[in-house]
C-alpha cells in the first residue's frame, strides 16, 4: 500500500485508539498564568491517560488561551522522558478578534510558521508530530499553504499536517497542491451530531456528503470532537430534553450494565464500531471518567445494537 493511503495508525503505528484532547487544561479561559497545581493536574492527566494506553494528545494554539499548551509543555520540560512515549498534535489558524480584525481564520504562511514556532515553544518541543489546521479559511490559497508545510517539514518543526472542520471538497482542494498526504480530519462525530451518518441514508443532509467515504478511501484518519455529547448520554440531567435523547441515555445504561462497562465505554464504542476507524477525541480532566472512556476498547458492539443507538438518537427509523 501506498504511504498516500496509509491511516494514521500505520504512519504512527504505536497511536493509541482514543485521542486525549487537552482544551480543559492550563486553568481556564481566563488571564491567570500557569499555576502550579494546573502543572500537577498535567502530570495526572498524562499518567492516567498512559496506564490507560492512551498516547496520542491532542492541543490547539488557542485552548485556555495557549495555558493548556503552557502547562503541557511545562510537564514536559520537568519529566522529558515523556516524549518517548506520547504523540503530540495541535491545530492552528484561529485568530480572537484584536486590533487588526474580528475573529477569523488565517491560512497565510506568516500565521501558519507563526503559530507552529509558538507551539513548540510552549510545548518545550523541537517537532510537532502532527500540525491540523483547525477551521477552513475561505482566503485559502492552497498552494501558499503547500510551500508552508513543506518548509516546516523540511526544516523538521512537524512531520505530518492534518485538517480539521474540513469537508471533503475542501480537502480536495488542499490535497491539490501539496506534496504530503493528509494524514487527518477532525469532525464533531457523536450520537447527538448525526449529520456524518445522515447524509448517507437521507437525501437533505449533504453539507458533509462524502467527507467520511474521501476520508477511508484516502487513508485519512478520522478523529471525533465533541464525542462525548457534554455528557448527555452518559449522566447529565436530562430534564427538559427531547424523549428520543432520554430513551437513548437509558438504552446506553442497559448496554452498559449487559457488557459491564461504563455508559462513555458504550457511547465511544459506538463511534468506534463504525470501519472509518474512528479516533474518539475525549477532553475530561477527571481521571475515573478517562479511566470509563478508555473501557470502550473492551467491547465491539453487535451490528444491531450499533443500529439500535442510531435509530433511538435519530428519534425515529430509518427510511
Amino acid at each position: 500500500m501506498a504511504m498516500k493511503n496509509l491511516p494514521i495508525h500505520q504512519r504512527l503505528p504505536n497511536a493509541s485508539q482514543l485521542v486525549y484532547g487537552c482544551m480543559g487544561l492550563g486553568g481556564g479561559w481566563n488571564d491567570a498564568p500557569v499555576s502550579k497545581d494546573d502543572v500537577r493536574q498535567v502530570h495526572q492527566v498524562i499518567d492516567t491517560a498512559l496506564e490507560q494506553g492512551i498516547n496520542v494528545f491532542d492541543h490547539a494554539d488557542i485552548y485556555t488561551f495557549t495555558k493548556a499548551e503552557q502547562a503541557f509543555g511545562q510537564a514536559l520540560q520537568q519529566r522529558p522522558e515523556l516524549q518517548r512515549k506520547i504523540t503530540l498534535q495541535s491545530k492552528c489558524a484561529i485568530r480572537f478578534a484584536d486590533n487588526q480584525g474580528p475573529k477569523r481564520y488565517d491560512f497565510s504562511s506568516e500565521w501558519i510558521e507563526y503559530s507552529v514556532d509558538h507551539i513548540l515553544s510552549r510545548l518545550n518541543i523541537e517537532q510537532l508530530d502532527t500540525l491540523l489546521l483547525h477551521r477552513p479559511d475561505p482566503l485559502m490559497v492552497p498552494e501558499e499553504v503547500a510551500a508552508t508545510i513543506e518548509k516546516l517539514q523540511a526544516s523538521g518543526k512537524i512531520k505530518h499536517l492534518g485538517v480539521s472542520n474540513m469537508n471533503v471538497h475542501q480537502m480536495v482542494l488542499l490535497q491539490s497542491a501539496l506534496k504530503t498526504p493528509l494524514v487527518c480530519n477532525q469532525l464533531e462525530l457523536s450520537l447527538s451530531q448525526l449529520q456524518w451518518l445522515e447524509e448517507g441514508v437521507t437525501p437533505n443532509a449533504s453539507s458533509f456528503l462524502g467527507t467520511i467515504e474521501y476520508c477511508r478511501a484516502h487513508g485519512i484518519q478520522l478523529q471525533a470532537w465533541g464525542c462525548l455529547s457534554q455528557g448527555l448520554f452518559t449522566g447529565r440531567d436530562l430534564n427538559g430534553q427531547p424523549e428520543h435523547i432520554v430513551r437513548t441515555a437509558n438504552l446506553v445504561a442497559e448496554l452498559a450494565h449487559q457488557y459491564q462497562v461504563s455508559r462513555e465505554a458504550i457511547v465511544l464504542a459506538w463511534l468506534m464500531r463504525h470501519p472509518a476507524n474512528i479516533q474518539p477525541v475525549i477532553g475530561t480532566t477527571n481521571p475515573e471518567r478517562i479511566r470509563a472512556c478508555a473501557e470502550a476498547g473492551k467491547l465491539t458492539l453487535k451490528h444491531e445494537e450499533w443500529y439500535r443507538l442510531y435509530e433511538s438518537a435519530r428519534g425515529h427509523e430509518l427510511p
